[in-house]
This record gives structure tokens, C-alpha cells and sequence, in this order.
């Protein structure tokens, strides 16, 4: 609900700060003192277009912000989240939304979504979850179509269902989607279907293994170098161990000179020591390239085997325009998307078949959900009659009009086209709101609406621009006690002129003007027990207040308690 709302040079108000509750807030006030401010400034944060006018003369810019407890609201808390405008969940308080709006001399204007600068769209878009101002505002939802299903939804109890619908269209338009392009693509499904075949066939023949290239071209190396690895390696024994002056003799005979010597000294002996040890690193070298050599197996024919397969796999590569080491993660790869085509989304016939199963399944939920909405629709339309009588429009008649879609023309939303209709006067025919209703005749009808859906309605805070325009005496009273009932369920918004709408309110703001220095202020106060009192004995007998009109206003006072 909205908690806050605070006005710097907007109009002729050069700084207004309000504080809002639950329940029903009047607003009264003489033609004129700025009533409207409230409104302008309330759609100012919703969205709407602003010019240079608005600013308060002398004044670089007007600032606007209100502000909204949205504990209640899961709709808004999950926008806001989608749309990274919930400061990253840093909020201090994560149960307000805060919309602002500031709009310079020069006619510039930004507005902010809890201190994020954020498009128009976006406060509208998220505004409409916060409030609704019934008025001649553009953003009254009651002229769109979208809410009229929606609150046949809400009433009816509705909203799973209908997410099933919505959930159930998306899966069958998907695979629609799917088929059509398809089906669309024969030719060329057919052609890559083939190729596909022909791919996965050649490089299931060729059987590369994922390790087995690496190994190839290791053994390759040591075959294509036979003959001379095997000569290299006679020739190190031969100098190592096995000819005429080899390492192993020199190193013997110098070693043999040493231990031979009569005198002994540290170093001759860490000499020996190392003499030593390089004999028998001689002997192990000559072992280990002995047994290389022993086991070493020049096969010609090994080789060519190995040359052909190296050559098959290094072509195919290149027919595929890919590296050899790439062989087999492209070889799954087309061989997932021949399985596809074979079983999936590639093949027509069972796609065919998937896609018709959920539109059947789609189709099925659909019309549960228009019985449904048909049933709800019979049942709203008779509360708002009876309501509408009693807000003295008896010859009003209201009317949900379902009208069904064409065959076969599926929707997110369903299979029908929903709006509300009325015939103003007896003998015309129902048309939509818009095309109706007077703004004064909109209003009572909004009322009606809102008073019959208000318990199942998402919409926490309503606003009224003077729903009294044109009724007088019990039709107002009654239009008072609606209001009443609303603001109990909520927080509900009216300006009046009416004395006896004023006194059925929970909270009484009274807007005034003042002449400072030749310049005009608008002032917004709430009043005091006494000072409604006064408020409403003016509303009922003029400028002079008699002792007979403040005691009226004490009775209507009296008989509708303040306490939310």
C-alpha cells in the first residue's frame, strides 16, 4: 500500500510530505486549493508524460517520490528481482518499493525505481501492480481488456488454472514452432539428413579411438628411424663396452692406476670414488641400449600399416575441414544430431505427433478454464447489478462478454476474448467502458467493480477522483460506506466534495491555498477530530457554519467511527 508521498515544486505546491495508513483517507478541500496535486504527483510516479508546466514557477525542477509497503504484493518483489531494480536484495528494507520521479525546468525528466534510474515503461509497468486511480487518468486499468480477464480470474479463483493454460500454450507453441519450420524446410531437412547419415557412416568405418592418434604418430616416428636407431645403438656398445678401446677399458685401467699408487690422499681417493662410480654407469648404459637393441623389430610392413592409417586420418580431417585431434569430439557431435533428426525434433512424423498430443492436452485444460470463467463471469455480473443499484444506477446494465476464439486459434490466455460491457441507458446495446461511460458514470461503475472484487483483487491501493460527481444525499452515503468497506480490506483514496462520503473516511486530509508575498502555496493537513468536524459542516452548509450544521456533521461523524 502507498506510505508515503512527497511533493517538492510541483504546480503550486513548493513542498508537500504525507503519510498514508491503512483504511479509507478522504481528501476534501475548496475548488481550486489543489486537490489534483495528489493525483498529478501520484501519476507523475507511475509514469506518466510531464512537461516544463509542472514545475512550480521559479523552481529548477519538481521532485516526486512515493513510496509503498509491498509485504503483501509477491508480484511486485518478483518484478523487481527480475529486473535488477531490488538493489541486488541489498535493500535496508526489502517490503518497500520506492518510485520517483524528477522533472527539470527545461521540460527533462528521469525517473528512478528504488534509486536506479529506470525507463517510463517501468514505472508504469510496475505501478500497476501498486495502485489504481480511477479517474480519467490514461493508465486506468479498467479500459484494458488484460484486467477484465484478470479479475474474472481472481474471483473465480482462477489463477492455477490459468497459469496451466499459459505453461501448457508455451510447450505446444514451442513445438509448433518447431514443426513449422520444418515442414517449411523439407528439401533442405532431407538433404542434411542424408549428408548426416553419410558423415556419421565414413567415421563410424574409419573407428578412430580418442588415444589412439597420439600412439600412431609415436609409433610411426620409431619405425620410419629403424635402421638407424639400430645402428646408433651397436655402435654405443661398441664404445662402451664390446670394442677394441672402449670406455669401460680406459676408465678400468685408470682406475686400476689409482688403487696401484703407494701413497694415499683425499683426493686421489674421492678420484677413485668417481672413477668408480663412472664404470658403472658405463656398464648400466651399455645394458640398457643392448636390451633396446635385442628387442627392437624392423617390420616394414608394420610401417606401411601405420602410414596407411595416419594417411585415412589425417584425409578425413581435411574433408571436414577440422584437425585430426578433432576427429571424434565431430564424430559425436553429428552422430547426437543424426539421433535427433532419427528421434527428436528432426523428425517430422514425431514431431507431428508430440505437437498434436499438446494441443490436445493444451485444449482440454482451455475449456475447463472457459467453463470456469463462464460460471464466474454469470456470478459477477449479478453482484455488480445489485451494486450498481444501489449506488443509484438502476438501469445500468453491466455484462462480461466471452466471446470465443476462432477454431484452433490458441492463445497464452486461453480460448476466449474477455470485457466488461455496459448499456448506460435501457434499450441501447452494451458496449465497452470507454465508449460508454461519462468520467462521473466510470467512476461509480469502477466502484462497483472494485467493491465486489476487492477480496480477491492483487491491487492493495485504490484511488478515487470524485466518484460523487453528480449524486447527492443516500446515493452518496452509500458510495461512502463502499469506499468504507474497500479502505477496511485495504487502502482506499477518495476526493470529494461529498459531506457524506467525508464522513465515513478512516483518515481526512484537507487541502488549502495560501497567499504568501504574491505567491500561492497549496497545504495538505490532517485533521483532528474537531477540525473534521468543522471540514465536513462546511462541506454541508457552506462558508457559514452554523451551530445546526456542526451538529449535523458531528451525527454523520458519530455514526462512522475513524478507527481503521
Amino acid at each position: 500500500m502507498l506510505t508515503q508521498l512527497t511533493v517538492d515544486n510541483l504546480a503550486i505546491a513548493d513542498h508537500i510530505e504525507l503519510f498514508f495508513e491503512r483504511g479509507m483517507s478522504v481528501i476534501t478541500g475548496e475548488t481550486g486549493a489543489g486537490k489534483s496535486i495528489i493525483l498529478d504527483a501520484l501519476g507523475l510516479t507511475l509514469g506518466d508524460r510531464a512537461d516544463s508546466g509542472l514545475v512550480r514557477h521559479g523552481a529548477d525542477r519538481a521532485d516526486i517520490t512515493a513510496v509503498f509497503d509491498i509485504s503483501n504484493i509477491p508480484a511486485a518483489k518478483t518484478w523487481l528481482k527480475a529486473n535488477d531494480l531490488d538493489n541486488g536484495g541489498n535493500l535496508d528494507n526489502q517490503d518497500e518499493c520506492i518510485l520517483r520521479r524528477v522533472i527539470t525546468s527545461e521540460g527533462r525528466s528521469r525517473g528512478y525505481i528504488n534509486g536506479q534510474p529506470s525507463a517510463l515503461s517501468n514505472l508504469r509497468e510496475v505501478g500497476e501492480m501498486l495502485i489504481d486511480i480511477h479517474s480519467q487518468h490514461e493508465h486506468q486499468s479498467l479500459l484494458k481488456k488484460e484486467t477484465h480477464r484478470r479479475l474474472i480470474d481472481e474471483y473465480g479463483d482462477l489463477k492455477n488454472p490459468a497459469e496451466t493454460v499459459a505453461k501448457q500454450y508455451k510447450q505446444w507453441h514451442e513445438k509448433a514452432q518447431k514443426l513449422e519450420q520444418l515442414q517449411n524446410n523439407q528439401d533442405e531437412q532431407d538433404a542434411r539428413l542424408q549428408l548426416l547419415k553419410y558423415q556419421v557412416k565414413e567415421l563410424n568405418e574409419l573407428g578412430l579411438a580418442p588415444d589412439e592418434l597420439p600412439e600412431l604418430e609415436k609409433e610411426q616416428q620409431s619405425l620410419s628411424h629403424a635402421e638407424q636407431l639400430l645402428n646408433s645403438g651397436h655402435e654405443v656398445i661398441q664404445a662402451c663396452t664390446e670394442g677394441e678401446s672402449t670406455a669401460q677399458s680406459i676408465l678400468s685401467h685408470a682406475l686400476h692406476t689409482l688403487e696401484t699408487l703407494p701413497v694415499k690422499h683425499e683426493s686421489l681417493s674421492e678420484a677413485q670414488n668417481l672413477l668408480s662410480e663412472a664404470l658403472i654407469q658405463v656398464e648400466e648404459a651399455s645394458h640398457s641400449i643392448r636390451g633396446f637393441v635385442d628387442n627392437f623389430d624392423i617390420d616394414p610392413t608394420r610401417l606401411q600399416e601405420v602410414d596407411e592409417r595416419l594417411s585415412a586420418i589425417y584425409q578425413m580431417a581435411r574433408k571436414h575441414k577440422t584437425t585430426p585431434e578433432e576427429l571424434t569430439t565431430l564424430h559425436q557431435t553429428l552422430t547426437d544430431e543424426l539421433k535427433s533428426f532419427e528421434e527428436g525434433d528432426g523428425n517430422i512424423e514425431a514431431l507431428t505427433a508430440e505437437t498434436a498430443a499438446l494441443a490436445e492436452k493444451y485444449m482440454s485444460t482451455a475449456k475447463k478454464l472457459s467453463q470456469s470463467r463462464a460460471k464466474t463471469a454469470l456470478a459477477l455480473d449479478k453482484k455488480i447489478a445489485r451494486q450498481l443499484a444501489e449506488l443509484g444506477m438502476p438501469s445500468v446494465k453491466f455484462i462480461t462478454q466471452i466471446t470465443p476464439l476462432p477454431d484452433n486459434m490458441y492463445t497464452r490466455n486461453g480460448l476466449e476474448d474477455i470485457e466488461f460491457l455496459v448499456s448506460a441507458n435501457p434499450g441501447q446495446p452494451p458496449k465497452p467502458l470507454n465508449k460508454v461511460a461519462s468520467g462521473g458514470e466510470l467512476s461509480r461503475i469502477s466502484l462497483a467493480i472494485q467493491v465486489v472484487t476487492a477480496q480477491t483483487s492483487a491491487i492493495p491501493t485504490l484511488v478515487f477522483d470524485e466518484v460523487d460527481v453528480g449524486i447527492g444525499g443516500g446515493t452518496a452515503e452509500v458510495v461512502g460506506r463502499l469506499l468504507r468497506a474497500l479502505g477496511e480490506k485495504g487502502q482506499a483514496l477518495c476526493i470529494t466534495h461529498q459531506p457524506q462520503v467525508a464522513s465515513q473516511g478512516h483518515h481526512h486530509l484537507f487541502v488549502s491555498k495560501q497567499t504568501k508575498k504574491n505567491e500561492t502555496h497549496s497545504k495538505i493537513t490532517s485533521l483532528s477530530e474537531q477540525g473534521r468536524t468543522e471540514e465536513v459542516a462546511r462541506m454541508l452548509g457552506g462558508i457559514n457554519m452554523t451551530e445546526q450544521t456542526l451538529a449535523h456533521a458531528r451525527e454523520m461523524l458519530n455514526a462512522a467511527p475513524i478507527e481503521a
